[in-house]
């Protein structure tokens, strides 16, 4: 069965690159809404801006979505890996700036907030997007691929010059809480060159060193050092979910990510969604949907008809 939310849940910040404080409400929804944001700022447009793979538009460090009329909302990547990661289906996502809050750098205030209001079940079967054949696209170095497999997996490495994270390699089955438990407290990383870079050209204004891991050579800047000794490529790994619940619905297949990023990935859903025979649509039994990502991690309360 589709999901939402049991109720709504608020949340205050900043944006990470504006540096500019905004407010956003994550609603219920109902069945077959899918993910929608609102800009609650924006009077004389469409404030409505649907989250899907071909509203995406190209931008540098994030995640952003665009409607026809030029409204657009960034860095939504890590509300996306908690809503997927908890298996919510259907949200309706106001937000009062162009911008979603950065808040600790991870999912993890996202997950925490909505698992306290809990998971409300509705009466609609939940449709799935099997991988039927291997796709693959690259630039580079960098390669992100989706290869048929019987969950939902995501192998991902990174190599970095700095020794502070250096290579990491790691691969997770997605099934029944394994975001919550592995990924969803781990936050976006940077080089401290980069930081000053993209500073002195009005970007990451909302950056600190308490809502990014930043690094210099071998050493970790951020007060506390890490909160796993993999955490760049664990963020990587949620950075890859957030940008997949982007497809339309939850991936029954293996993502394969070899120094991607944003971009890649949505390069990755273009390429499979143009491919017909490349993937299908399922109706989960119990079973499939148990294994997806989100079973059995937050409170269901009464099942209705949304």
């Amino acid at each position: 069965m589709q999901t939402t939310l049991g109720s709504k849940v608020t949340f205050d910040g900043v944006g990470l690159h504006s540096g500019a404080p905004v407010r956003m409400v994550v609603n219920p929804a109902p069945a077959g809404h899918g993910y929608v944001f609102c800009r609650t700022d924006i009077t004389d447009r469409d404030p409505l801006i649907v989250a899907r793979w071909d509203t995406v538009t190209p931008s540098k460090l994030c995640t952003l979505i665009e409607n026809q009329d030029g409204v657009s909302v960034s860095t939504i990547e890590h509300i996306m890996a908690a809503l997927s990661g908890l298996g919510i289906n259907n949200a309706l996502i106001e937000i009062d700036g162009p911008e979603v809050p950065i808040l600790d750098g991870s999912s993890a205030p996202f997950v925490r907030a909505m698992r306290r209001v809990g998971i409300q079940r509705q009466v609609a079967p939940l449709r799935a997007i099997r991988i039927l054949k291997p796709i693959e696209v690259g630039e580079g170095e960098a390669r992100a691929r989706l290869e048929p497999a019987d969950d939902f997996e995501i192998d991902f490495a990174i190599d970095f010059t700095d020794a502070a994270i250096g290579r990491q390699e790691k691969h997770l089955n997605m099934a029944n809480g394994t975001f919550v438990r592995e990924l969803m407290d781990s936050r976006t990383f940077c080089r401290q060159a980069d930081v000053d870079y993209m500073q002195s050209h009005g970007l990451a204004l909302g950056g600190t060193y308490e809502n990014a891991v930043v690094v210099d050579g071998d050493k970790v800047l951020s007060p506390g050092g890490l909160r796993h000794q993999d955490e760049a490529v664990r963020h990587k790994m949620l950075d890859a979910m957030g940008d997949l619940a982007l497809a339309g619905g939850p991936i029954i297949g293996r993502y394969v990510g070899n120094r991607s990023g944003h971009a890649m990935t949505n390069k990755l859903l273009r390429a499979l969604f143009a491919d017909p025979t490349a993937w299908t649509w399922e109706i989960c039994s119990p079973a499939q949907a148990h294994s997806l990502p989100g079973a059995g991690v937050a409170r269901r309360v009464a099942v209705a008809a949304r």
